[in-house]
């Protein structure tokens, strides 16, 4: 019987699911030649390089982000739409370990043109969800970068198990989320 043909969507997810099952670093090509029953030089009709491949995981992870925060703040705003992108930026990261890990290799995926486009998304998602505060353009560049590194920063620590202390670490991710709301209802950036 012949094999059906891959085609760059089915090596795409299929690294993705790799990623998430396995851990990005443990996503290489051989890996992934050897998980789609190819031989490694038949990626290469597919993916050019290892780079392109975390580029392509990394753009695949930042639009099914940008889904599931645009999905969280539809029909909210404020303290409310930023608690609801801070929710579904967390439970992506913990859902989609390898995705998300690959948003952040920056390194490795500098210009990628869907990594760029993708990640342009993100940041628009989070400004709309910001609008309520009226900032200026440095405002809510810093605003947004803010809350950016603080959702990251609680996000890889938690994953990293860098919350040893016997207190609820939702609450604590509750705390965070109030304290740069209340950064922003302040006077412009997070706390």
């Amino acid at each position: 019987m012949k094999r059906a043909r891959l085609n760059p969507e089915q090596v795409v997810q299929a690294a993705c699911d790799m990623a998430d099952a396995e851990g990005l670093e443990a996503t290489t090509l051989s890996a992934l030649a050897r998980a789609l029953g190819i031989q490694p030089p038949s990626l290469y009709r597919h993916i050019d390089s290892y780079g392109a491949l975390i580029a392509a995981i990394a753009a695949r992870g930042l639009e099914d982000l940008r889904e599931r925060l645009s999905s969280a703040a539809a029909g909210r705003s404020g303290p409310t739409a930023v608690h609801a992108v801070a929710d579904a930026y967390r439970a992506y990261a913990h859902e989609h370990p390898g995705r998300y890990a690959a948003t952040t290799a920056f390194g490795t995926i500098r210009g990628h043109d869907a990594y760029g486009t993708a990640g342009q998304a993100i940041l628009d998602v989070l400004s709309a969800t910001l609008r309520e505060w009226d900032l200026d353009d440095p405002a809510r560049i810093d605003a947004i970068r803010g809350l950016r590194a603080a959702l990251h920063g609680f996000v890889s620590l938690e994953r990293s198990h860098g919350f040893a202390m016997d207190q609820s670490v939702d609450g604590s991710f509750t705390a965070l989320v109030n304290a740069l709301i209340a950064g922003l209802d302040a006077g412009g950036g997070p706390a």
